[in-house]
């Protein structure tokens, strides 16, 4: 899906000739905890979209790989959509939000039930151009 910062665009879809360009994917319920997701994604909010995929390829947690997945997702979205490079993406915004969760018993001894979480996310990024960031500043 396309994001425009402007209020003229028409169905939220924005125009080549913008400068407001993001471009975002989105994950929904990702079986993980938040909180282990939100621990990768600082390490590589702000990169650029290479640069991004070197530390997730080779950091040591498992929330990496769904992460890994939805950025590579918005630049695809980024090159079929608008027509962007790959090598000019950053990574502008990415940001996980707490999903259902499920509720599940465990049984315990002498007839007793342990209540377990199964915590799930939605992970979204949004990328943009690199260029177009250097012209506004």
């Amino acid at each position: 899906m396309i994001e425009k910062n402007n209020s003229s665009s028409v169905l939220g879809r924005s125009t080549p000739s913008s400068s407001f360009r993001e471009v975002r994917a989105i994950a929904k319920r990702v079986r993980m905890s938040p909180h282990k997701v939100r621990k990768v994604i600082d390490q590589i909010r702000g990169r650029s979209y290479e640069e991004a995929l070197m530390l997730l390829e080779f950091m040591p947690y498992r929330a990496c790989y769904p992460i890994l997945q939805t950025v590579c997702s918005a630049a695809a979205n980024a090159n079929h959509n608008l027509g962007l490079s790959k090598a000019n993406l950053i990574i502008s915004k990415i940001m996980v939000d707490q999903g259902p969760v499920l509720k599940r018993f465990r049984t315990r001894a002498q007839g007793r039930g342990y209540p377990i979480r199964k915590p799930s996310c939605t992970i979204t990024v949004f990328v943009k151009n690199h260029a177009s960031q250097n012209e506004n500043a």
